[in-house]
């Protein structure tokens, strides 16, 4: 009976019924054979009234809705133009510029898919006309749509940091180091590649200067915006307030601004059913992690991460070869799997297992964050690849290519990550 039901749970998920009833069926079976006792259930309501305690939690509704408002405004735009008048002047400077917009939203926005559908089509065009080919355009927006992870107040490092039971600001303080460095090494190759794509145009590309009249103008129309991130970073990275008073403080601030100073969300019209977007994506998550908090109960009670470290073990003990199959078994995870639900299933069985490896868990984070970061741009099924082949109206294939050498520069940076620990801990050391 186990196993058919079971069976019947796994059919249930390929046909992709909503994953909050697949872990609730997972988490009720499993709990009642343990003692076949319906009392077992109350694990989950234990486990559920636990979540609904943990004052970090009301972080992950409030940072989503800040993510679906900005969405909705100019922002954005605002954003890269000032990127652009920054360092447009250098060569891939425009594409550095792009890179680092892309990098910014997605941290607000917990979701890469959102990031190309939104600045795609400001992007695009806009590369194209300054001369970038297409190979490389669609490449880089494709890859970037998933850069900013690493940084505050991304909602995968708050969710992870929950169910990981992880302080969240030592979290970000460690992925600080990694996520800069990450836009470094492709900044370096946008730099490169344009600098020898245009070699034969010297004396075009030597005309091009910074104008201080235009990073003074960009400044000044985002001049609201740029308090978000001064909230953020002296929130996160000085210590004044817990991560759940910076988001509401940024929930404030984004209201106040976007709805009766610049008046791009109508007040009355719009935000009631932004919000109501914004909930609908925290709530699932909030159902999906209480119900998956529960399969964790299961897992603890059965010891199902210590027979699987026995396996691990008597295949090898060397930890270096474990965080090789374990990036290998995060990329197909960050290809198949939506990082939310890769996080609330994932993390509980993953945690103990690499504390007995010796691995740090929060080094783990950020070797979790970087594997699902490339997992998304991998072919053939990464889920970037899809969304940009539908916004830019592209061939799947060409996008495999257009991809290659951006994800065999983050494969080079996940093996320095992974086996260079200290770049991930020096901070908070």
């Amino acid at each position: 009976m186990f196993t058919l039901l079971i069976f019947l749970i796994v059919l249930f998920a390929v046909i992709e019924t909503p994953l909050f009833t697949v872990i609730a069926g997972l988490s009720i079976v499993c709990l009642y054979f343990v003692d076949f006792d319906w009392l077992s259930l109350q694990i989950i309501l234990i486990e559920v009234n636990r979540l609904a305690s943990m004052p970090v939690l009301v972080a992950l509704p409030l940072f989503t809705f800040v993510g679906t408002l900005l969405t909705e405004t100019e922002a954005p735009k605002r954003i890269m133009n000032l990127m652009q008048a920054l360092i447009g002047w250098l060569p891939g400077g425009l594409a550095i510029a792009a890179l680092c917009a892309c990098a910014f939203f997605t941290a607000l926005t917990g979701a890469s898919g959102v990031t190309i559908v939104a600045l795609g089509s400001v992007l695009y065009p806009i590369l194209r006309k300054r001369a970038y080919n297409e190979t490389f355009t669609l490449g880089l927006l494709t890859t970037s749509g998933s850069r900013g992870l690493l940084f505050p107040p991304s909602l995968p490092i708050i969710l992870y940091g929950v169910v990981a039971q992880i302080e969240i600001p030592k979290i970000f303080k460690a992925a600080l180091l990694p996520g800069i460095l990450s836009i470094a090494v492709l900044s370096m190759y946008a730099f490169c590649h344009q600098f020898y794509a245009t070699r034969a145009h010297r004396r075009e590309r030597s005309a091009v200067t910074v104008s201080w009249d235009q990073v003074k103008t960009a400044f000044i129309k985002g001049i609201w915006d740029w308090p978000i991130i001064v909230i953020i970073i002296l929130g996160v990275y000085g210590g004044f307030v817990t991560i759940t008073e910076v988001s509401a403080l940024v929930v404030v601030y984004v209201i106040v601004t976007e709805c009766f100073i610049l008046r791009e969300v109508h007040f009355f019209k719009q935000l009631p059913g932004i919000m109501i977007e914004s909930v609908m994506l925290a709530g699932a998550i909030i159902v999906i992690l209480g119900f998956a908090l529960g399969f964790t109960g299961y897992l603890v009670e059965e010891q199902i991460p210590g027979r699987i470290l026995a396996f691990l073990t008597s295949l090898t003990a060397n930890k270096f070869i474990f965080l090789a199959g374990l990036n290998l078994f995060l990329l197909a995870v960050g290809c198949i799997m939506d990082i939310f639900s890769a996080i609330i299933v994932i993390v509980p069985i993953m945690v103990p297992i690499a504390l007995k490896y010796g691995v740090d868990p929060i080094h783990l984070c950020v070797i979790f964050m970087v594997n699902l970061e490339i997992g998304y741009s991998t072919p053939p099924i990464g889920m970037n690849l899809f969304i940009a082949g539908l916004k830019f109206q592209k061939p799947i294939t060409v996008l495999y290519r257009a991809s290659v050498p951006y994800l065999i520069l983050m494969l080079a940076f996940l093996i320095l990550i992974t086996y260079v620990p200290l770049l991930s801990l020096c901070l908070i050391r």
